[in-house]
C-alpha cells in the first residue's frame, strides 16, 4: 500500500519511522520531508501548506492513506479537500482544526461545555486588553489567538511583562495576524502534561502520557520554544487521573464538536495543567505533538498503519491499541540563536555513529541534503530519542547517542525529565 505523510519535521520523521515498522510494508512518500525521512520514504518537492499541489499529486498517484502532520495544512483545510476527492485521511477537518487555529474558539467551547480550564477573556482592542491585565494582576498568561509555531504563549510574572506581551502581539504584530486577537487567562499552578488521543469521530483511545520542555534553557529558563525535549510516561499522570481526563475532558470535547456538526478524526492533543483542583485544559492541538511524538510512538506495540486506517475509516473501536511499558525520552539539538533567528547550512557530523547506538534513534527535524552532506535547515535540528527500563536509562541512551553528533552552534538542554527524576528520589 502507498502512504503519503505531509510535513518535514521530527514529528513526521517519527511518523514515517513508525509506519515503516508495519507488517503491511507500505511504500512511503513524504511532502516535503527532510534528510532523515529520505532514508525511508520518497520525498516530494511539495511544501506542506501547498494544498492544491498536494491534492493534484494524490489524484495522480492515488495513495491508500494520507497522514497530515503539521497544524498549518490542517487549518487550511487540506483534509477537507482530500476527503472530497475520496481519499482516506488521518487528520481533522478545517472546522475541527480550529481547536488549535483559534484559542478563542477553544476557550468558548471549553467554557460553554463546563470542561475544566482557566478563566479568561478575549480581546481585539489593545487598550481594553491592557486594562484587563492591570485589573487582574500577575502572574497572568497572554496568548495570541492564531497559529504562532508554538511560540504565541507568554507566561508573565509581572503586569509590565504582560503589557509588553499584549503590545508585541497586537501592535508590533510579531506573530502576524495571529496576534490581532489575544486571549488573556489566569495563571494555573501545577505540573503540565500532554495527553494525546486517537479519535475517529466516535471512539477515543488515549495514548501514553508525556511531558515536554518548552523553555529553551535548563531550569525552564528563557523564552518558549516548539519544545526542547520530552519523556513518556509523565509520572504526574496516574491511572486514576487518566480516567478523569478521558471522562471529564476528552469525551466532552469530542461530544461538543459533534453537536457542532464536526466529526473529529485524527489526533486530539490536550495540553493539561495538573492543578490541585484536578486536570485543566491549557490548550488543544489538532495533531501529533513535537517532540512528544518522538517519545510516544516508540512505545507503540500495535501496528501503526492499522491504527491510522482505523481512524480514517471510523473503525477504531475494532482495534486494541497496546503500549510498551519501557519509558522513552528525547533531547532536541537546536541551532544557535533558536528560538530567535538562526543560521542554516551547518554540516552535521557523527550521525552514523549515533545511529549505531542500541536503544536510541535520531529523528531529523530541521535538516536537508546539500552536496551529499546533511546540513541544518531549521531551528530545531535533531531529536535524539532513547528508551530503557527506566526514565533515567532512557535518558542515558539519548544523551549517549547525542554525544556523537556535532554541528557548529548546537545547543541542547541537559536537564530533560528533571521533574520525573525528582519525583522518584
Amino acid at each position: 500500500m502507498d502512504i503519503l505523510v505531509v510535513g518535514s519535521g521530527g514529528r513526521e520523521h517519527a511518523i514515517c519511522w513508525a509506519l515503516s515498522k508495519s507488517k503491511r510494508r507500505p511504500k512511503l512518500y513524504c511532502a516535503p520531508g527532510n534528510a532523515g525521512i529520505s532514508q525511508m520514504a520518497e520525498c516530494l518537492d511539495i511544501l506542506a501548506d501547498d494544498v492544491s499541489a498536494l491534492v493534484k499529486w494524490c489524484n495522480n498517484h492515488d495513495p491508500n492513506l494520507i497522514i497530515i502532520g503539521p497544524e498549518v495544512p490542517l487549518c487550511l483545510g487540506l483534509a477537507d479537500e482530500l476527503t472530497k476527492e475520496g481519499f482516506q485521511v488521518f487528520g481533522p477537518s478545517k472546522a475541527g482544526a480550529q481547536l488549535e487555529g483559534s484559542k478563542d474558539f477553544t476557550k468558548r467551547l471549553l467554557l460553554d461545555n463546563h470542561i475544566p480550564t482557566a478563566k479568561s477573556q478575549t480581546f481585539t482592542d489593545y487598550e481594553k486588553a491592557v486594562a484587563y491585565v492591570l485589573a487582574q494582576g500577575a502572574p497572568i498568561v497572554v496568548k495570541a489567538d492564531g497559529l504562532a509555531a508554538g511560540k504565541g504563549v507568554t507566561v508573565c510574572e509581572t503586569t509590565g511583562q504582560a503589557e509588553l506581551a499584549v503590545e508585541e502581539a497586537m501592535k508590533k504584530k510579531i506573530f502576524g495576524e495571529a496576534g490581532s486577537k489575544v486571549v488573556i487567562e489566569e495563571f494555573l499552578k501545577g505540573e503540565e502534561a500532554s495527553i494525546l488521543a486517537f479519535v475517529d469521530g466516535e471512539t477515543i483511545v488515549p495514548m501514553v502520557s508525556a511531558q515536554d520542555h518548552k523553555r529553551v534553557f535548563d531550569g525552564d529558563k528563557g523564552p518558549n520554544t516548539g519544545g526542547m525535549g520530552a519523556y513518556s510516561p509523565a509520572p504526574v499522570v496516574t491511572e486514576a487521573l487518566n480516567v478523569e481526563i478521558l471522562e471529564k475532558i476528552l469525551k466532552p470535547t469530542v461530544a461538543a464538536l459533534k453537536r457542532m456538526g464536526i466529526v473529529y478524526k485524527g489526533v486530539l492533543y490536550a495540553g493539561l495543567m495538573i492543578s490541585p483542583d484536578g486536570p485543566k485544559v491549557i490548550e488543544y492541538n489538532c495533531r501529533f505533538g513535537d517532540p512528544e511524538t518522538q517519545v510516544v510512538l516508540p512505545r507503540l506495540k500495535t501496528d501503526f498503519v492499522n491504527i491510522c486506517m482505523a481512524v480514517a475509516q471510523g473503525k477504531l473501536s475494532h482495534l486494541k491499541v497496546e503500549w510498551d511499558e519501557w519509558p522513552a525520552a528525547c533531547v532536541v539539538m537546536a541551532s544557535q540563536g533558536y528560538p530567535g533567528s538562526y543560521p542554516k547550512g551547518k554540516v552535521i557530523q557523527g550521525l552514523e555513529k549515533a545511529q549505531a547506538h542500541a536503544d536510541s534513534y535520531v529523528f531529523h527535524a530541521g535538516t536537508s541534503l546539500q552536496a551529499g552532506k546533511t546540513v541544518t535547515s531549521g531551528g530545531r535540528v535533531l531529536c535524539v530519542t532513547g528508551w530503557g527500563k527506566t526514565i533515567q536509562e532512557a535518558l542515558d541512551h539519548a544523551y549517549q547517542a547525542l554525544g556523537e553528533i556535532h554541528f557548529e552552534g548546537a545547543h541542547f538542554r541537559k536537564d530533560i525529565a528533571w521533574r520525573a527524576l525528582a519525583s522518584r528520589r
